[in-house]
C-alpha cells in the first residue's frame, strides 16, 4: 500500500503546491525560473493542464499535507506534437527519497497512456541530478540528449538532459483519435 495516496490535484491544494515549487525555484536547478510565480499564476497553470485533460496529481502523507506532486503538460504547442506530454516533479524537500517521485511518476505515465498519449519526454535540470535521472531510468526512460550549459542559474551554466520513453503502442502505430 501507498504510504503517500495520489489523487488528482484540486484548488485547495495550490498554495501547497505553490511553497513547494518557490522552493525548488529558490535552492535547485531543476526549474530554471528564478522567481517563483504567485498562488494566481500557479493557478492558471494548474487550470490550463487539468482543464486540456492531462494529468495534474498530488500525493499527500497520513495526516494530508501535500507531500509532492506531479503533472504531464503539453510538449510544445504545435498540434504536430499532441500525443507527446512533458513530466514535472516536485516533492516537499521533507518527503524526499522516500519513493515518492517513483510512485508520482508511475502515476502520470498510466494516466498520459489511458489518455491517449504517446510519448513522454522528461527534461531534466541539472545533468549532475542523478536521483531524476535514475527514476526516469527506473520507469523506462531512456536517454535521448544533453544540452549543455543553456541555464544560468546560481551564478553557473547548467546542462538539460532529455530523456523519452513511449507509452502504449508509442510510436508504433498511428493514433486512431
Amino acid at each position: 500500500m501507498n504510504a503517500f495516496p495520489i489523487r488528482p490535484a484540486v484548488a485547495e491544494d495550490l498554495a501547497a503546491i505553490q511553497r513547494i515549487y518557490a522552493h525548488h525555484v529558490f535552492t535547485g536547478l531543476a526549474s530554471f525560473e528564478e522567481i517563483p510565480p504567485d498562488l494566481a499564476e500557479m493557478g492558471r497553470r494548474w487550470q490550463a493542464i487539468a482543464g486540456a485533460g492531462l494529468p495534474y496529481v498530488v500525493a499527500a502523507d497520513a495526516m494530508g499535507e501535500i507531500a509532492g506532486y506531479a503533472y504531464a503538460g503539453p510538449y510544445r504547442p504545435r498540434s504536430a506534437y499532441r500525443f507527446t506530454v512533458e513530466d514535472s516533479i516536485y516533492l516537499d524537500p521533507r518527503f524526499v527519497g522516500k519513493g515518492l517521485g517513483r510512485a508520482l511518476l508511475a502515476r502520470l505515465i498510466a494516466d498520459a497512456t489511458a489518455s491517449g498519449k504517446r510519448q513522454m519526454i522528461a527534461v531534466i535540470g541539472d545533468s549532475a541530478n542523478q536521483a531524476s535521472i535514475g527514476v526516469h531510468k527506473a520507469l523506462g526512460f531512456e536517454m535521448t540528449g544533453t544540452f549543455h550549459g543553456i541555464g544560468l542559474k546560481f551564478g553557473r551554466w547548467v546542462d538539460t538532459v532529455l530523456m523519452q520513453r513511449g507509452l502504449g503502442d508509442g510510436a508504433s502505430t498511428a493514433p486512431t483519435n
